[in-house]
């Protein structure tokens, strides 16, 4: 494993393939593509923990770190930080196990807050532990 990190924090939510038709001009990997993979791993987290619906109100500190290239195995991983009466803030990392190498970097990591909501959309109270 290089990157970063030793080791992924928190646990695995999503794992995909990068595709072509994911690319930018470079034949990179669009940021916006990994981010919205990060999106739905940290809202399964927020889910899992409030146990019930949430949405995404604030993404922060993501910096890329290094690409995603086409064959890439995106791992998406997440953990509650903290959480609040109506929000958690989940730290999410993404690392890429490498095509032909499968040598493991992380290419970006975020704090994404996320607020549980009810079935009218309205913010509702998450449950203790």
């Amino acid at each position: 494993m290089t990157g970063e990190n030793a080791a992924p924090r928190g646990d695995l939510m999503v794992r995909t393939v990068a595709m072509p038709a994911d690319t930018n001009a470079n034949g990179d990997i669009f940021g916006g593509w990994v981010m919205s993979q990060m999106d739905i791993a940290g809202g399964i987290c927020g889910v899992d923990r409030s146990r019930g619906r949430v949405v995404t109100v604030a993404v922060d500190g993501m910096t890329f770190i290094r690409p995603v290239k086409v064959g890439d195995v995106l791992c998406v991983y997440a953990e509650v930080e903290r959480v609040g009466r109506t929000s958690m803030r989940i730290l999410v990392e993404a690392w890429a196990r490498r095509f032909r190498t499968a040598e493991r970097d992380k290419v970006t990591a975020a704090t994404f807050t996320f607020v549980a909501i009810d079935d009218d959309g309205r913010p509702r109270p998450v449950p203790a532990g």
